[in-house]
């Protein structure tokens, strides 16, 4: 049963007209390279139109993956398609393990606290999980390679990528663990001052509490999990192979809209904390920005 007819799950000629335009998504963040506005995280605002963090995080994120598997568990069905590759479901495996972890685990489970998020992210994030997510699930589902002959000759390939990705994956959570380590010390340190005035130290509050991370590429950039996530993108990529257009316009389309907000958050980190101690530190890429 289709949610929107033609639509999701696309036909072909609207997967193929929507994997075109969505090559064109850096055009839409030119924007956030001359304006810090990014209500969400560090830079959270005090809102009517505000969701909280957690909720909003899951709802956001989960799109992607959740459009995605749809697709797989339908487009088949309506190209004559009656096994797909398992190239294909490794594919949408790793995303899917990507998006569980970012979606629901880490907010959810893990996160000790978090900021809340303005409905425009909200909104604007989700648009991006369900458009990508159809675009990536399309070409997995049926409209990209439907036999085991298609991947004939890869196999160095997929562990190459596979490699790449859990590295970029391992990464990624080291370095999100790291920033909720933040949280964790400052919620203990409160809890602990509470018990030694004699208060119910119950739940701290830690929102906003925010320091200079030190581990891991944290000694070298402000945000090395972007980097990291990068980097998984890119080993998914070249598992699907360089011909892959949607993992090819999911790096480009990711890079292009989370390079400027890590450059955005820099220049806080420098407000904050001041140069002297951001010291060389870049923002994202070691070495270069």
């Amino acid at each position: 049963m289709a949610v929107i007819d033609s639509w999701l799950p696309p036909s072909r000629e609207h997967w193929e007209l929507m994997t075109y335009l969505w090559q064109f998504f850096p055009l839409f963040t030119v924007f956030q390279w001359f304006d810090d506005f990014y209500p969400q995280g560090k830079t959270s605002i005090h809102s009517r139109f505000n969701v909280p963090g957690k909720i909003a995080w899951a709802i956001m994120e989960s799109p992607g993956f959740v459009c995605l598997l749809y697709c797989m568990l339908t487009v088949p069905a309506t190209q004559g398609i009656e096994r797909l590759p398992a190239a294909n479901w490794l594919m949408a495996a790793l995303f899917s393990i990507h998006y569980i972890y970012r979606a629901l685990i880490s907010p959810l489970l893990l996160n000790p606290s978090m900021s809340p998020i303005h409905l425009f992210v909200l909104l604007s994030a989700t648009a991006f999980q369900v458009i990508n997510g159809t675009c990536i699930g399309g070409y997995l589902a049926g409209y990209g390679p439907t036999t085991q002959q298609d991947w004939a000759g890869t196999t160095i390939r997929i562990q190459v990528g596979l490699l790449i990705f859990f590295a970029g994956f391992m990464g990624n959570m080291y370095h999100d663990d790291e920033l909720r380590e933040i949280r964790r010390a400052a919620a203990r340190k409160q809890k602990r001052k509470a018990e030694a005035q004699g208060e119910n130290g119950g739940e701290a509050q830690v929102d906003k509490v925010y320091e200079i991370p030190q581990n891991g590429l944290f000694r070298l950039v402000l945000y090395p999990h972007f980097f990291c996530e990068w980097i998984e993108w890119c080993g998914f990529w070249l598992i699907g192979g360089l011909g892959c257009v949607p993992a090819r316009n999911f790096v480009i389309n990711e890079i292009s809209t989370m390079t400027p907000r890590a450059l955005s958050g820099r220049r806080w980190y420098l407000r904050r904390f001041g140069k002297e101690k951001i010291g060389s530190k870049k923002a994202v890429i070691p070495g270069l920005i």
